[in-house]
């Protein structure tokens, strides 16, 4: 019987919107990582912790590997594509398409550098056949060779057992990096503003979104109370998506604080008040100071 523990970081990686949060999220059974159908939602690297009997599994759920825009875009990627000498595996998760895109062949060349095992990950394996499935593993493993090919769904739970025991197995012999009851690294404060922009990611319009920034101004509890007030601001880059952010009357604000604040009261496991504004800062994607100032710190990777 091995009762050695084992320990290790494992990158999430992949294009933008193919399903990264959403499994670790199930992997982890709380919500690190918020999610949308919207691309780009990942913004920053987002740690998650699954400690077990055996073995602690660091998960590093990144941006979506894209072509950037923007200094936040170029930010985005050098997150992403940092992990890759940073992690004991590397999980890549890709659709159950046969044909592989353009941006997967340039995550497939990038991986050719790396060291470390690498994992294919087919997500949505529930929305195809097994004859397409087996086209989509033949098509990739073509390609490289990777050290096990998954077919998961992140959204139904299948196969994350497999996954889950098949990521032990590879991962080296190590300490606890961290206390077993520690599910992330990241600050209250960041989960906080990363849930609300959620919810504008879910009610704004396309166009929207990708320019939109949340800072928590003020965050403390009422004395002698349990209840939290919350101050934050959302940012855009024009004047008229503020006037959209808040809505006829301001209902569209109020819509997007009342849904927040349900996930926030979860996550805090206390009654909140949230408060928000929204201010416009023009480009704030490329200027340096504003990205740092809302956490996107090139020099932090």
């Amino acid at each position: 019987m091995n009762n050695k523990f084992h320990s290790g970081f494992v990158s999430l990686i992949g294009r933008p919107n193919v399903g990264k949060s959403t499994l670790m999220n199930l992997i982890i059974g709380e919500k690190i990582a918020i999610m949308s159908g919207k691309p780009q939602t990942t913004r920053n690297r987002i740690q998650a912790i699954l400690t077990t009997e055996n073995s602690q599994i660091i998960f590093i759920d990144t941006p979506g590997i894209h072509k950037p825009k923007s200094k936040l875009g170029n930010y985005m990627v050098k997150s992403a594509e940092s992990t890759f000498s940073d992690a004991d595996i590397i999980l890549y998760l890709i659709e159950p398409y046969e044909k592989i895109k353009d941006s997967d062949a340039a995550i497939i060349e990038k991986l050719k550098k790396t060291g470390s095992p690498v994992f294919l990950l087919i997500n949505k394996v529930d929305t195809v056949e097994k004859p397409e499935l087996l086209k989509v593993m033949d098509s990739y493993s073509r390609q490289y060779a990777f050290a096990e090919i998954i077919p998961v769904s992140a959204l139904k739970g299948t196969n994350k057992d497999t996954l889950l025991k098949t990521i032990e197995s590879y991962l080296p012999e190590g300490p606890r990096f961290f206390p077993d009851d520690m599910i992330t690294d990241q600050p209250e404060r960041q989960i906080t503003a990363e849930l609300i922009r959620e919810k504008a990611l879910y009610l704004l319009q396309e166009e929207i979104p990708h320019g939109i920034a949340v800072e928590i101004t003020s965050m403390k509890q009422r004395e002698n109370t349990a209840l939290v007030d919350i101050e934050a601001t959302i940012y855009c880059e024009r004047d008229s998506h503020k006037g959209i952010i808040i809505g006829k009357h301001g209902a569209m604000l109020k819509k997007i604080g009342s849904n927040a604040r349900r996930d926030i009261e979860r996550l805090l496991g206390s009654p909140v008040n949230l408060q928000l504004w929204v201010k416009v800062k023009k480009d704030w994607r490329d200027s340096d100071m504003l990205l740092k100032n809302f956490g996107y710190d090139a020099k932090q990777l």
